[in-house]
Formats: structure tokens, C-alpha cells, sequence
């Protein structure tokens, strides 16, 4: 990938914020579900960012009834600002949301 860190992340934000429809529904309600999203991340070519946010169910801003949000997600990294889920392996905000959520 071409695209340094802070590029990746800016075109992520654009994206997100020009209203790119993702699929946030259904939250995998079991690690089955959370898998087979897994899965579907793992057939893209790991440079289709669009893909990852589509299938992943991003929101640039926290979700649900609890307010989840990345920063308190387990493969959260407060130092870099990154989601270290293998299948997603991308620059994040604190504040982002995605289905694959886990506290």
C-alpha cells in the first residue's frame, strides 16, 4: 500500500463522511456471525479500504444504545490510532464505530 498512515486515514474519513452506506446491521450476535464477517473481510484484496468499511459496518461516530465506539474496542491501539483486528488492519478514530466491535 502506497498510502501512508495519515492518507489512509484521511481518505476513510472522506468516505464516511460523504455518506458511503455501510452495513452496520446485524451485530454478530455470536462468534459464528463474527467469523463469517471475518471471513468476507479476508476474501478482499487487503487494499480495498471501501470494502473494509462496507462490510465491517463503519461509522465515523459511536453507536447504539451504549455509545460503542472504537476506543473502547479490544483491538483498538490509543498510540497509533489503529484497528488491529487482522482482517481490517486499518487506521482508525477513537470515536469510529464497526460491527466487529468487542469490548
Amino acid at each position: 500500500m502506497s498510502e501512508n498512515h495519515q492518507e489512509l486515514l484521511e481518505r476513510m474519513r472522506r468516505m464516511l463522511a460523504t455518506g458511503l452506506q455501510t452495513t452496520v446491521e446485524p451485530f454478530p450476535p455470536t462468534e459464528k456471525e463474527f467469523f463469517r464477517i471475518a471471513e468476507a473481510l479476508r476474501a478482499l484484496d487487503p487494499d480495498d479500504i471501501r470494502g473494509k468499511l462496507v462490510i465491517a459496518g463503519f461509522l465515523d461516530h459511536p453507536y447504539g444504545p451504549e455509545n460503542w465506539k472504537c476506543a473502547d474496542c479490544i483491538y483498538y491501539l490509543a498510540n497509533r490510532k489503529w484497528c488491529d483486528l487482522p482482517e481490517l488492519a486499518v487506521p482508525v478514530e477513537p470515536d469510529w464505530y464497526c460491527r466487529l466491535w468487542r469490548m
